[in-house]
């Protein structure tokens, strides 16, 4: 009778442990894009930013992906190419900081295949200045600094236009050079250069075209200190960007939601009033 009563008793605990293993097991499992299953743990998402108001957004965010079994590392970036590169070369996941027509222009320079995954905000473009209050005391020969990008560059040039500092061909819209501008009444001085540098140059210039995320970062507030600025139509739309290999996996889709719902709207309204907007 003890001897069955053993037999049961060692029976039992043969189940239980083979029944703990297969939890823990469970429990490591990802699926073929590195999701985690049920029970698994948690999934790391490296994504590549600029600091304002891009990095800033993301870090709103990672609580709302915690929750979600999703650890979002921010990884910053001060350029507009490394990001980008980084991605392509699988160094990071994802990057926030470009708007469509940017990725576009850059995907056919450099070959890549670089997707939009989600349109978060836009941030309208301004023009600023440390020596003149108002666009009328723009003298002639002034010094005018822009991005030399083509997509960032063809838009400050629009933008000069739309104010009447300039005039370009017919037809070329925010796809204009320098060497698209057919009339310049005040015979402006208009330099490219890097798009990070903008604010630092600002003192030594007459006016400088920036972008609103750069602007933030010099501690400019756009909807107060540029003396013009693009209205909120701007179909310049800053996008969450990845591969196609994983633009579909669940844990960049997560970040695209957490990135377009209503908390974050509230947030973009809150702290950034106005300076950028929400686009969804």
């Amino acid at each position: 009778m003890k001897k069955t009563s053993y037999m049961i008793i060692a029976m039992m605990l043969m189940f239980a442990l083979t029944a703990c293993g297969q939890d823990k097991t469970a429990e490591g499992n990802t699926n073929a894009n590195g999701e985690a299953g049920q029970g698994a743990e948690e999934v790391t998402l490296k994504v590549g930013a600029s600091p304002v108001p891009h990095a800033e957004l993301l870090e709103f965010v990672k609580p709302m992906l915690k929750e979600q079994g999703v650890n979002l590392e921010v990884m910053e970036f001060n350029d507009y190419v490394q990001p980008n590169t980084q991605l392509y070369e699988k160094n990071i996941d994802a990057n926030f900081f470009q708007h469509t027509p940017y990725l576009e222009q850059f995907n056919k320079d450099k070959g890549y295949d670089l997707v939009n995954v989600a349109g978060v905000h836009i941030e309208p473009f301004g023009a600023y200045s440390k020596k003149i209050t108002k666009i009328d005391e723009l003298k002639e020969g002034a010094k005018v600094v822009i991005p030399n990008d083509p997509s960032n560059g063809g838009r400050a040039l629009a933008l000069m236009a739309e104010n009447g500092l300039l005039t370009l061909k017919d037809g070329v819209g925010v796809n204009g050079t320098v060497a698209d501008i057919t009339e310049n009444p005040k015979k402006l001085e208009i330099t490219e250069v890097e798009a990070a540098t903008l604010p630092r140059v600002l003192g030594e210039v007459d006016l400088a075209l920036i972008n609103t995320n750069y602007a933030l970062e010099a501690d400019l507030v756009p909807t107060k200190d540029a003396l013009f600025i693009e209205g909120k139509d701007s179909p310049y739309v800053n996008i969450l960007v990845s591969r196609p290999d994983n633009k579909d996996s669940e844990a960049i889709q997560k970040l695209a939601a957490v990135l377009r719902s209503p908390e974050v709207k509230k947030f973009i309204e809150e702290k950034y009033k106005g300076a950028i907007v929400a686009a969804f």
